[in-house]
């Protein structure tokens, strides 16, 4: 089956001060995420180590749900992100359930080459997506105008503050300005402000044109 893998990577995991409760904020958002936009094919869960890994039946669902986990993490809570597009399977073991296939290899070099380029080039590239070999034309294309997008989308949710992530979040969730001027307690012209002054317009806007391109 053709699908879109997903590694998520905790960043920074070593200077957590309680790691236990920094994981069970992990686990709660990712939680609360699909449970209120179910996008997943199989939703992130812990594996080994720092890592979460999940399925997703598109890069438009793909897309959208790493969106959306990053602006529902809360400050100091991050994690990187490799997107691998190809068929996925799994391996059975005498304890669990293994993950393999070319998606999976696929998400494994793309999360590999965002965590070079973070801590090179790029220090606000949190995802980056890879297509397993034998990709027709179309699909290369899109994978490379999806990472164009993503290096600027990004930087624009990197800058952003706690408030600005929640009311971006809110605001694809179909929130009125006027409910999350109440939720926030602040103005509706403070909000009005906030999705214009944060990016947070464009990065919704650039996210429907994105999802147009892809479906």
């Amino acid at each position: 089956m053709t699908v879109v893998a997903v590694i998520a990577d905790i960043i920074g995991s070593r200077r957590l001060e309680d790691r236990a409760a920094a994981q069970r904020t992990f686990d709660e958002t990712i939680a609360r995420v699909e449970s209120e936009h179910p996008l997943a094919e199989q939703p992130l869960r812990p594996t080994v180590g720092d890592e979460q890994q999940g399925v997703y039946s598109g890069l438009v669902e793909a897309l959208t749900a790493v969106l959306l986990l990053q602006l529902a993490l809360p400050d100091g809570a991050e994690f990187r992100f490799g997107l691998g597009v190809g068929p996925v399977t799994t391996v059975e073991s005498a304890h669990r359930e293994l993950a393999d296939g070319p998606g999976w290899w696929a998400a494994r070099d793309a999360i590999e080459f965002v965590h070079a380029r973070q801590e090179r080039a790029l220090p606000s590239a949190r995802t980056w997506i890879v297509g397993a070999p034998g990709q027709d034309e179309g699909m290369v294309t899109l994978i490379a105008a999806s990472n164009a997008y993503l290096m600027a989308r990004d930087e624009i949710v990197v800058r952003m503050t706690a408030r600005e992530r929640r009311i971006a979040y809110g605001r694809f969730g179909g929130m009125s300005q006027r409910d999350l001027a109440e939720q926030e307690d602040v103005t509706q012209p403070s909000i009005s402000k906030s999705l214009r002054s944060s990016g947070a317009t464009a990065l919704l806007e650039g996210l429907d044109a994105l999802r147009g391109g892809l479906t």
